[in-house]
């Protein structure tokens, strides 16, 4: 009995690790849809809408890709865009720890757009190389649309978004920042691939997975000491 006690009171111990690294992790990332509120000048005059920005970064070697999403258009055109003749660009403002601009581009459109309806961007996509180690921060900059061989729309944002995605990066040669008060999204050697609104299931599960193993292992090395004692 006092051996079942013993092992019950490890295995628990492991369990509440593991749940606290894994609550630890999911923390560890922040990530929020913002609200732009853009201006754009057109070549049929000046237009102005608000869109849901989102930004999710996902970890490649030493670098990571960027992806910014729109949730709604900012501008239309008078005229219909055939396939293929538009393409949307956007610059990232780095702030925190680091700076400067990070560019990402989406694909050209899948489908004719009608004339006087909204042109849907979608996924904008590059890649962040840290200059420096710490808490880095992504926030919507300049987006601009290209169409018919010119760029058709030139959005700037004019509520000076925040930051729709915060993480920890670590620049080659050098070493990462402490996540704080789960307001960053870590990168630590790759342990979380994916940041997010929603952090990596797997990352998490992982990292729990190896804890609780962990402390299995404690529990036999335990048991089994314990019964070589009393074998003695």
């Amino acid at each position: 009995m006092p051996n079942r006690r013993r092992r019950a009171s490890a295995l628990a111990a492991a369990v509440a690790v593991a749940g606290s690294a894994v609550l630890l992790s999911a923390t560890a990332a922040h990530a929020a849809v913002v609200d732009v509120d853009y201006a754009c000048e057109t070549k049929i005059g000046p237009k102005s809408a608000v869109s849901p920005v989102d930004i999710t970064a996902e970890k490649n070697g030493g670098s990571y890709t960027i992806t910014m999403s729109f949730d709604k258009g900012v501008s239309d055109s008078p005229v219909e865009l055939p396939k293929g003749v538009m393409t949307p660009r956007a610059e990232l403002v780095v702030g925190g720890a680091d700076s400067g601009r990070v560019q990402v581009k989406g694909t050209p459109n899948t489908a004719a757009i009608p004339p006087n309806t909204p042109i849907k961007i979608g996924q904008l996509t590059g890649t962040y190389t840290p200059k420096k180690s710490g808490k880095v921060s992504f926030a919507a900059g300049t987006l601009t649309v290209h169409a018919l061989g010119m760029d058709a729309a030139v959005c700037k944002p004019t509520n000076s978004p925040k930051p729709s995605l915060e993480l920890d990066v670590t620049a080659a040669g050098g070493s990462g920042g402490g996540s704080s008060g789960g307001s960053s999204g870590g990168s630590d050697g790759g342990q979380l691939p994916k940041t997010g609104p929603l952090d990596s299931a797997a990352a998490l599960a992982t990292l729990g997975g190896t804890v609780l193993l962990t402390g299995a292992a404690g529990v036999l090395w335990l048991t089994r000491r314990t019964a070589r004692h009393t074998a003695r």
